[in-house]
């Protein structure tokens, strides 16, 4: 019996093992999986969906083969390959004082603003406190720990937020939320595969850089 048990634990452990930033698993990972999938569909591949700080931790720690990240802050144990372009945007209920702006807000303002964040160790949090850093930004209303709970306290009229473009399309096109034009502020980033320094990548792992090379997406201003 335990034979048979240690037997199907090896068949169940995955070919590739994938971390990816909440983000890009949202909203990128299930269209490259599903084509990796198509192409090779023995292979079984694990997904942990957590923060851009603890896909670099696993990665480095061995518990995945490849990472997929959207923060600036690089470890400098990490070989890093650019695999899509993101935009953040900053958005509003459509009843805020924002929403009916003309002109675009200044970074002064936003940074003055009481806003609904994302937790630390976010790729979109992290960009968003570099970007602000030398404004002496005020205090967050809210740290919350997904895209969807940071886009509901906004929807329900808590505060504005910046968030992934890829996060709140849907939203922006259903009016839903607002998006507000900051001046001065690049928010545009790339998104990043990572894997150990020194560590050549796996076939599948190779493969799946191929996929999101050739699906690649751009959500530039």
């Amino acid at each position: 019996m335990f034979d048979a048990i240690d037997s199907m634990r090896a068949n169940a452990s995955p070919d590739l093992y994938v971390a990816s930033s909440m983000t890009i698993a949202e909203h990128l990972v299930p269209v490259w999986l599903s084509v990796l999938r198509t192409s090779r569909p023995t292979l079984h591949v694990g997904l942990r969906v957590t923060n851009s700080q603890d896909v670099q931790r696993l990665v480095l720690e061995g518990h995945a083969d490849i990472g997929l990240i959207e923060t600036p802050s690089l470890d400098s144990r990490l070989e890093a390959r650019v695999i899509a372009h993101d935009r953040l945007a900053v958005v509003v209920a459509p009843s805020h004082p924002w929403a009916s702006r003309t002109a675009p807000l200044r970074p002064d303002d936003l940074a003055a603003a009481q806003l609904i964040v994302r937790e630390p160790g976010s790729g979109t949090r992290e960009a968003l406190d570099r970007w602000l850093a030398s404004r002496a930004p005020t205090e967050p209303l809210l740290e919350l720990g997904s895209n969807s709970a940071v886009k509901g306290a906004v929807k329900a009229g808590a505060g504005p937020a910046v968030l992934s473009v890829l996060a709140v399309r849907d939203d922006l096109r259903s009016e839903q939320l607002v998006e507000v034009e900051v001046e001065e502020i690049d928010l545009n980033r790339p998104l990043l595969a990572v894997w150990p320094r020194g560590r050549g990548l796996d076939e599948p792992s190779t493969a799946l850089l191929s996929i999101a090379s050739q699906h690649r997406h751009e959500c530039g201003p």
